[in-house]
């Protein structure tokens, strides 16, 4: 599929933002992928390209968080491999059950999320007593890569609010090994949609550039300034999440409302 220029160079700044914007609070992917759709690309090649670009972005953040000290890869060996487990099952499984009850439930998810991150006693990057140990955390973290592969939205911002809530870790750690989980669901998502010849490349390579450049920013910020400039901006894209899907008219939330 052929983009004019400037439609090309648009999505190759809009993976930029969005990479920034990820690596710190989640949500790139609403940036993106509404963009690529604008953009006329079908919804399964925009999918499959904003993959190849979130893996490679997410990958770099990794790196970036690591570096600094804040990603335990022994740690969450049994979050990752559980939440790519999940991944890969949910991909499986919306192939053949209807996600449409999800669209009805995630958005009232992302708002009491919201609502936990604005209300909630101050975070800072200390970590804090576990309300789950390793296996309970492992299976909470399969059960949102389960989530990931079915149907996606909020999938980083979740995965903060359950190493935060449930793991005790900081909001910079948190973070930092929400996108190492993350990475693992992509993968899993990446190599199906490979296999199904989906991945626009030249496009997808070159958002991915930017994305992980955005990334690298997004990571650097964070990591500087802590949960003072990570917690509002995961409100507000937690709430923007919200407003994104609630505008679609085909909401089921819709038809629940009276009149």
């Amino acid at each position: 599929m052929e983009l004019a220029a400037e439609v090309f160079a648009l999505l190759v700044a809009v993976a930029f933002l969005a990479g920034t914007v990820d690596a710190m609070a989640g949500g790139g992917g609403l940036l993106t992928i509404p963009a690529m759709l604008a953009a006329g690309l079908p919804p399964v090649p925009a999918l499959a390209t904003g993959k190849l670009m979130s893996t490679l972005g997410t990958g770099s953040a990794v790196i970036a968080y690591a570096r600094a000290g804040h990603v335990n890869l022994r740690a969450f060996a049994g979050p990752v491999a559980a939440a790519f487990g999940g991944s890969a099952a949910g991909a499986i499984t919306v192939q053949h059950i209807d996600p449409t009850f999800l669209a009805a439930l995630v958005p009232l998810l992302l708002i009491a999320m919201a609502l936990y991150f604005w209300l909630a006693p101050p975070m800072g990057d200390v970590d804090r007593k576990a309300r789950l140990g390793r296996v309970g955390l492992s299976a909470v973290c399969g059960l949102i890569g389960f989530y990931d592969g079915f149907f996606g939205p909020g999938t980083g911002s979740f995965l903060t609010l359950a190493l935060v809530a449930l793991g005790g870790l900081g909001l910079v750690r948190a973070i930092a090994n929400t996108k190492l989980i993350n990475l693992a669901t992509n993968l899993s998502a990446l190599a199906a949609m490979i296999a199904g010849g989906h991945v626009l490349w030249v496009l997808g390579l070159a958002m991915a550039a930017a994305n992980v450049a955005g990334n690298q920013l997004g990571a650097f910020l964070a990591i500087r300034h802590g949960g003072r400039g990570v917690r509002p901006l995961l409100v507000v894209v937690s709430l923007a999440m919200t407003a994104r899907l609630l505008a679609d008219p085909a909401n089921p939330l819709w038809q629940l409302w009276p009149g």
